[in-house]
């Protein structure tokens, strides 16, 4: 019962993950398209209105939802180990590619580099997105490097699981800082009302953020198909009891 169990469990973890990063696409998406005016720079430059539309596109969309994917691949992708692997590198590399462009966005303000990283959540986003690239290298060192030993592999194994699961977190709280951040910006300047569609997307984008983050790290965690617990195999006799 319970072989049969597993892989209905992970089936139902994978599509709520896959449900609610939907949900979180279709949210970020309708705030940064439509509400265009909330991202409008005190510059009044098109060039810093795109900067700061895609700012959330390519942080939230590009880095938290395929880095996400990237973990998920040792759940649901047939195939070798070696196959695995090599489209779960890939995966994290198109989400670091994301999260530096996403920073650079920040960078490119008229206002300057100081104007836009003073606050924690920006603190956060730099030490996050550089906790990624040392995770990513590691991986690629660890697990693609031909010279590498067996054993040495299996040593740094529980430190990149936990290091990406850490970063994944990580990199969801400082979307939580920077739509918290943003929203509060909004509603003090009168730009946003407390009580408006607006406010309801961003809040909603950020409850939807946390759900993704439990459920992705849940499903990375549960134990996989092979993973069975060993049975004893207990013999009764008259005199003394026998284990095998």
């Amino acid at each position: 019962m319970a072989a049969n169990g597993e892989p209905t469990t992970t089936f139902s973890l994978l599509l709520l993950a896959r449900l609610s990063a939907s949900l979180v696409a279709i949210l970020v998406l309708t705030w940064a398209l439509y509400f265009t005016t909330s991202f409008l720079p005190q510059t009044l430059s098109q060039q810093d209105l795109i900067y700061s539309v895609l700012h959330p596109l390519l942080m939230v969309i590009g880095f938290i939802l395929i880095s996400g994917e990237a973990i998920l691949v040792h759940r649901w992708l047939p195939g070798s180990r070696k196959k695995k692997k090599w489209v779960h590198l890939w995966l994290q590399g198109v989400a670091l590619a994301s999260a530096i462009f996403g920073i650079w966005t920040k960078f490119q303000g008229t206002q300057g580099v100081v104007a836009n990283f003073y606050s924690l959540h920006s603190w956060m986003g730099l030490l996050c997105v550089s906790l990624f690239g040392a995770q990513w290298l590691m991986g690629f060192l660890s697990f693609w490097h031909r010279g590498e030993v067996r054993m040495s592999r299996m040593r740094v194994l529980p430190w990149h699981v936990f290091l990406g699961l850490y970063t994944y977190g990580l990199a969801v709280i400082t979307a939580e800082t920077g739509l918290l951040e943003k929203l509060t910006f909004l509603q003090t300047k009168g730009v946003v009302l407390k009580r408006c569609n607006e406010a309801m997307i961003v809040n909603g984008l950020g409850l939807w953020l946390a759900m993704l983050c439990g459920l992705v790290i849940l499903t990375a965690v549960s134990p996989k198909r092979h993973q069975s617990i060993p049975t004893t195999k207990v013999a009764y006799s008259d005199s003394k009891c026998l284990t095998s």
